[in-house]
């Protein structure tokens, strides 16, 4: 193989590798609270999610354009864990990339649109939830969820209700346990509680 060739070959795999895992970030702090105290705003909350078009449309995914009355996390049961989803029962991420405490989200450019921020407008509703709740603001201001200090994430290939499939991408996404710790174990098949 020419060394063109060989270039070429490594730029082609290079990008959907970056898409997957996206960029590096930046730390500091987050501005959070305690699980049944108000988060940064106190509008009514709303949720978004995979909005770009490479989420495919589904009426169980949650849309950025809808208005809930509020963005609801929520525990569930999925490969023998329970995890935080949201009131959807969309599965929600953390980013290893991320900081814990940090104020900026590490998941920029090509990462944003496969891993959309869950966002709020007011306080979280917590279901069985209880780790602690906080917000950072997203890079167009909207206020991005956090659990124990790390911001939380959809993924856009998640589209129905108790799908887990960013579960170990690029070994840097996982889904939450309901106390807001990461759960890096492989969910087993089979046994959703969807």
């Amino acid at each position: 193989m020419n060394k063109r060739a060989a270039v070429w070959m490594a730029a082609a795999w290079a990008v959907p590798a970056l898409a997957l895992a996206g960029c590096g970030g930046t730390s500091g702090g987050s501005t959070s609270s305690s699980a049944g105290a108000p988060a940064s705003s106190s509008a009514p909350a709303s949720s978004s999610a995979p909005a770009s078009s490479s989420a495919p449309a589904s009426s169980s995914a949650p849309a950025s354009s809808q208005a809930a009355a509020g963005v609801t996390l929520k525990t569930s049961n999925a490969g023998g864990q329970t995890i935080v989803v949201d009131g959807k029962s969309m599965t929600v991420y953390v980013y290893t990339r991320d900081n814990k405490g940090t104020t900026a989200s590490a998941c920029v450019g090509g990462c944003a649109p496969l891993w959309p921020a869950v966002t709020t407008t007011g306080t979280p509703t917590l279901q069985g939830v209880t780790g602690t709740i906080g917000s950072i603001k997203t890079a167009d201001g909207k206020d991005q969820v956090t659990i124990n200090g790390m911001p939380l994430y959809y993924y856009a290939k998640d589209t129905a209700a108790g799908d887990t499939k960013g579960q170990g991408v690029a070994g840097v996404w996982y889904v939450v346990g309901a106390n807001g710790n990461m759960i890096q174990a492989a969910l087993m098949a089979g046994t959703s509680g969807y």
